[in-house]
Parts: C-alpha cells; sequence; structure tokens
C-alpha cells in the first residue's frame, strides 16, 4: 500500500493521473491526506473523492505518515501570465512549505508539477535554488518539459515535471520535449517520430468534441452576423482565428466586426496598417507596440483623410489618445469567442481566465466549447463529475494538469527506481532495499 498526500490539490488531476498509473502497474494506494484552499475546486475534489480537502498548507503542522508527496504548488508567481515575482511574493514561498514537509517526513519519493516560466525566471537562479533544496534534503532528482500533446491530450501545454528518490540515483526513460509551439506546426510534424521509445498517442480537437449541445454554448445571432460580415458564410473558415485587437496575421479584430461601432473600409484600413507598424522597433521595444505620435504614424500612413479618421476611431472608442499619442483600445474581452480552435490540430492552452471563450466551428455553427469538453482537453475521463456551475468548471480545468501527463511520468518513475518494498508490479514481487 502506497500512502501519499496530495498538495495544492485543485481538482484532483494530480491525484487521479498518479491513482490510474499505479492501478495499471497493479499497485494499491492510499491518500491519507490532501489540501485545496479554493473551495469550488474543494467541492470538485469532494464530487469525485469523497472527502472534502480544504484546507491551508501553511496551517498544516501535523501529518499521517506517508510514502509518495504530490504538489502542483501555485504557477502563478512563475508564469509568463502572471507578474513573475517568484520568491519574492506570498505564492511563490509556497514552495517552502513544500521543502518544509518533505524535510520532516521525508517520503520515497514526490512529483511536482508547475509551468514553464519556472525554468526561466530570474534567469534560471529560481529553478536552480529549488533543485538545489530538493538535493539538499537527501533527494536524488530529475526533471522535465513535457507538451500534453505528446500524451494523447489535443492541447498544446507545455509543464515541468520533477521528480524525486530518497534513496538511491533516479532513473528515468522519459526526456524533455516541448513538442510543437503552436497548431500549425503540430499540423505539421505530425505522425513525426519524437524523442520518445514507443510512438505518440495523437489526438485533436475534434476527437473531443460533443454532439447535440444545448443552446446555449451556441454563439449569439448577433455575433456571427458579425463574423459573416468578415469572413463570408463560411463559418469553418474561422478555424483557427483569433480574435483579438493587438496583433495581425490570423486575426479578426473588434473594428472589423464592429463590436463599438461600424467602420468604414478605410478606418479598417488604417487600424490594420496601425498594429502592424506600431511594433516595429524605431518605434520602441514594447512586446505589443506602443502609442504613435501623428509623425509617427505618418511615417507609415500618407493619406490626407488621418485627422478624420483619428477623430472618428477616437469618437467610436477604437483609439485613445494620451499626451498626443495615439493607441488601440485593445483587448479580447469584448468577443464571445477569443480563439476558434482548428478541429484538426491541438488547442492552444488552457488558462483560468479564458477557457470559458474557446470556440469552434462544428457543423456550420459557431459555439463555444463545454465545460465537458475542456475536461477533455485536459486528459481528464468522462468518469470525472463536474460541478453544476460551468463558471468554475472553466477556471478550473484553465488551471488544471493534463492528467495522461502525470500518469506517464509516474509510471516511469516506478518500473524504473526501486522506491517501495514488496510491491509487484506488472505480476513481478519486486523486493527493494
Amino acid at each position: 500500500m502506497i500512502k501519499f498526500i496530495d498538495l495544492f490539490a485543485g481538482t484532483g488531476g494530480i491525484r487521479l493521473g498518479f491513482e490510474q498509473a499505479c492501478q495499471k502497474l497493479g499497485l494499491t494506494t492510499e491518500c491519507v491526506f490532501s489540501s485545496e484552499i479554493d473551495k469550488n475546486a474543494c467541492a470538485s475534489y469532494e464530487l469525485n473523492f469523497g472527502h472534502n480537502p480544504y484546507s491551508d498548507v501553511t496551517k498544516i503542522n501535523e501529518l499521517p505518515a506517508f510514502d509518495f508527496m504530490l504538489a502542483g504548488f501555485p504557477c502563478q508567481s512563475f508564469s509568463y501570465a502572471g507578474k513573475r515575482k517568484g520568491f519574492g511574493e506570498t505564492r511563490g514561498t509556497l514552495f517552502f512549505e513544500v521543502e518544509r514537509l518533505l524535510a520532516e517526513y521525508k517520503p520515497k519519493g514526490f512529483l511536482l508539477e508547475n509551468v514553464r516560466g519556472l525554468t526561466s525566471h530570474d534567469q534560471g537562479r529560481t529553478f536552480e535554488t529549488i533543485i538545489n533544496i530538493l538535493k539538499n534534503l537527501g533527494y536524488s532528482v530529475d526533471y522535465f518539459l513535457l507538451n500534453s500533446s505528446d500524451f494523447g491530450v489535443p492541447q498544446n501545454r507545455v509543464r515541468i515535471y520533477i521528480v524525486g528518490r530518497l534513496h538511491g540515483q533516479i532513473n528515468m526513460t522519459l526526456q524533455s520535449d516541448v513538442g510543437a509551439a503552436d497548431s500549425h506546426k503540430f499540423k505539421q510534424q505530425n505522425g513525426q517520430l519524437s524523442l520518445f521509445s514507443e510512438p505518440k498517442t495523437i489526438r485533436v480537437v475534434k476527437d473531443i468534441l460533443e454532439q447535440n449541445i444545448p443552446q446555449k454554448y451556441q454563439c449569439t445571432d448577433d455575433f456571427v452576423t458579425k463574423l459573416k460580415k468578415v469572413i463570408g458564410d463560411d463559418l469553418s473558415k474561422l478555424h483557427g482565428y483569433r480574435l483579438i485587437d493587438y496583433r495581425g496575421g490570423q486575426a479578426i479584430h473588434s473594428w472589423e466586426l464592429g463590436i463599438k461601432g461600424e467602420c468604414s473600409r478605410a478606418e479598417i484600413d488604417f487600424l490594420n496598417l496601425l498594429i502592424a507598424n506600431r511594433r516595429k522597433k524605431t518605434f520602441g521595444t514594447h512586446q505589443d507596440g506602443k502609442s504613435l505620435t501623428i509623425e509617427q504614424i505618418k511615417t507609415f500612413y500618407s493619406k490626407n483623410d488621418l485627422g478624420e479618421i483619428l477623430s472618428s476611431l477616437l469618437t467610436k472608442g477604437y483609439l485613445s489618445a494620451y499626451d498626443n499619442k495615439y493607441n488601440p483600445v485593445a483587448g479580447n474581452m469584448s468577443f464571445e469567442v477569443f480563439k476558434f480552435l482548428d478541429p484538426e490540430s491541438i488547442s492552444i492552452t488552457l488558462t483560468a481566465s479564458d477557457t470559458n471563450r474557446l470556440g469552434i466551428v462544428q457543423n456550420g455553427k459557431a459555439r463555444r466549447l463545454t465545460p465537458r469538453e475542456c475536461a477533455r482537453l485536459q486528459g481528464f475521463p468522462d468518469s470525472y463529475q463536474l460541478l453544476d456551475n460551468d463558471g468554475a468548471v472553466y477556471k478550473q480545468m484553465g488551471n488544471a494538469v493534463s492528467v495522461p501527463v502525470i500518469e506517464a511520468v509516474i509510471t516511469d518513475l516506478m518500473e524504473n527506481n526501486e522506491l517501495f518494498v514488496d510491491v509487484t508490479i506488472k505480476g513481478h514481487k519486486m523486493r527493494y532495499a
């Protein structure tokens, strides 16, 4: 019997992958403690595992004996989407709760999961600190950057997985593989061999779609009418399109849809020119471009109607002006859907803030993904029960781990390392010192 704890448990995705791996290997498990502070996540956890894990890990002073630690410690401090303050803020220091409990209880092994940005935060010093701490506690450590799309999960999701073994050198056959950079490259590379010893299980978005979708997930008639004004009646042309105001490329913008008011062709062309040029290095190095003066705008817009266009777009709210500089009023929160997934490829990375606005065109109709489809994009089985609260589930799935990746990492760890005494793996009795 492997006794384990599940810290920063969320909705239980790491636990589920751990239990699936152990069950596949014929190992019995018992979760002796779990901890999560988000009440909706706790409700999902209780619905599926039979007990509520609500507790604050910083206030845990005594635990039952355990053999293995699971911990998806909070990632906002290291994420590219966050402020990346790392150990300089409270959430970043929650890793030290992991350290505290490992030091006190010395389990035989652990699995930690976090965002890719952890490895590069503070020029790699944060990650180096974490690895050194784990090694100083007596653990042999290995880690991998893995993309969920390599494990039968149709989502481009790269995460860092850190495993440790208390006694002896850790042995793993997995190797880091960040996979395709985006859905377009995924389609190009689909079917090619990777660093994995076994062929990949490839799944794409169309493989997780539900049928007979309730009306509440369909895009509104008004939004569909606006979309058709831009791309025509064939909504399948939306596959892979992002609805966003500060990028060009395969994107549709609010001024093209007329969300804040109808724009003339000249106004649309001007705004498209503005977002294409404002990111040029000659105007500054801001990631998403910078505000431009009229003199700077005239370097790429030479028509005589500039004053009229600027005035009109300011009135409609597509432009803002400050200190005689002009900037698009950019964002993606005004769109019912901010990204239409390509059914023949993988999804973009799910996040807590906008999973509820991922879309798909299915059978000629534009709609949002359902909560169950988002759970499938994380590899949760349909037997996993979802709350009757769409908003909570969308957020949870944006924060969740990809279950099959956890299963693969744990399987590799258990098969190649002498962690437990008198256990049976694949029918063979193993006696480990």
